[in-house]
């Protein structure tokens, strides 16, 4: 049956969601606050959970022109550079799983989501329009936007992120609590970088009180730094708040020499910091006409390079619930019951990797590494997950 669906947020989880859905026959409309489409941030890391996705809309072709494809997910010590752990990626990866692994700029997979989205219904991306709430009935939704329109579907998706309106109306305050991490952030074209600098793979740098994790994007062209501090200073909750270049350079004083390189080639005025807050998952996330995705639901911190993937598996589960189930009510509780377990699984998992990542002593380390194959669990229950087949129950 064809429903029409409003979308809340033109993030990458609600065009994901989008494009599956009109893909599927459904008439979709997204609202969006900002005045235009774009996306801040750097670098994100796309497994085979979520490309089997972004390859059924057909992105995959465009995707491999601006991904790079790691050769290996590698854990370093902090100081000496000694590897600790590695497991294979790239062919290895696609031949487990049916599809690649990609490092790319989120910029560049949410300019194909929408393309894709304004190729599948050409007005379906409602700019300038700030959601409010919502109200329902039995047989419809409205979606309440703050000029004072009112916007009527049969469905509505919250897709509006960590301070998501909808979450809010649906599931009550969540509180957030400061994790005690704060995350620097940077981008280093490679020119300034000294010629086969770093292979090309997922490098992890673990040590006392902080990790670093770096890789590439474009095609090569761009080294992505995300570096994890302990700190007891707070900040803005945001990927576009800047701080001193000299501060971020104290902060990894004495941590190996490639970590040193990359950040003094840093643009000075191009050093970002956000502090990360943890939320406790959510269980009940819909209403009858309503239900949530993504960041909105189930934000997952940075320890585990899923939280992308986890949007763009929800939205291929709800388009599949909705084809599967016999009314929308149904459809949403099938929705939620197959994904509640696993989000709330990955939430937990990332959590747990700081600590991992963190670990005080050399020692702790490796016992901590050899109580187990990092790379054979997530091959086990993480990556092998295909959203597009997976039995909805």
């Amino acid at each position: 049956m064809r429903h029409k669906i409003v979308i809340a947020g033109a993030g990458i989880g609600g065009l994901t969601a989008a494009a599956n859905l009109l893909q599927a026959g459904h008439d979709v409309t997204i609202f969006e606050q900002a005045s235009e489409l774009s996306e801040v941030g750097a670098g994100l890391q796309l497994s085979a959970n979520a490309t089997h996705v972004l390859h059924h809309l057909g992105l995959g072709a465009p995707l491999a022109k601006v991904g790079v494809r790691p050769g290996a997910y590698v854990f370093r010590l902090h100081d000496t550079g000694e590897e600790i752990h590695r497991f294979a990626l790239s062919d290895e990866h696609e031949q487990l799983h049916g599809a690649p692994y990609y490092q790319v700029h989120r910029a560049d997979v949410h300019t194909l989501l929408a393309a894709k989205v304004l190729e599948l219904r050409r007005d379906a991306i409602r700019l300038n329009c700030r959601v409010i709430g919502f109200d329902e009935s039995g047989d419809n939704v409205r979606l309440r936007l703050a000029d004072g329109s009112i916007v009527q579907g049969d469905l509505l998706v919250g897709a509006d992120g960590l301070k998501s309106v909808i979450c809010q109306q649906i599931a009550g305050n969540v509180p957030a609590t400061y994790t005690g991490d704060a995350a620097w952030r940077i981008t280093v074209p490679v020119e300034r970088l000294p010629k086969e600098f770093m292979e090309q793979v997922m490098t992890v740098w673990m040590g006392p009180g902080r990790h670093v994790v770096a890789y590439y994007l474009r095609a090569g062209a761009l080294l992505n730094f995300v570096g994890l501090v302990e700190t007891d200073e707070v900040s803005e909750e945001s990927w576009t708040a800047k701080f001193p270049w000299e501060r971020f350079k104290a902060d990894f004083q004495g941590w190996h020499a490639d970590v040193q390189t990359i950040i003094d080639a840093a643009d000075k005025d191009g050093c970002y910091r956000w502090s990360l807050h943890y939320r406790p998952a959510i269980r009940n996330w819909s209403t009858r006409r309503a239900t949530l995705l993504g960041d909105a639901v189930h934000p997952t911190l940075p320890y585990l390079a899923q939280g992308a993937c986890m949007a763009i598996e929800d939205g291929a589960v709800l388009t599949r619930a909705l084809d599967q189930a016999d009314s929308i009510p149904d459809a949403l509780q099938l929705y939620q019951r197959n994904r509640v377990d696993r989000t709330v699984r990955i939430v937990n998992q990332s959590t747990a990797n700081r600590t991992l990542f963190h670990l005080r002593t050399v020692d702790e380390i490796r016992a901590s590494f050899a109580k187990r194959d990092e790379g054979a669990d997530r091959n086990a229950w993480l990556y092998s997950y295909n959203p597009l087949i997976v039995k909805l129950v």
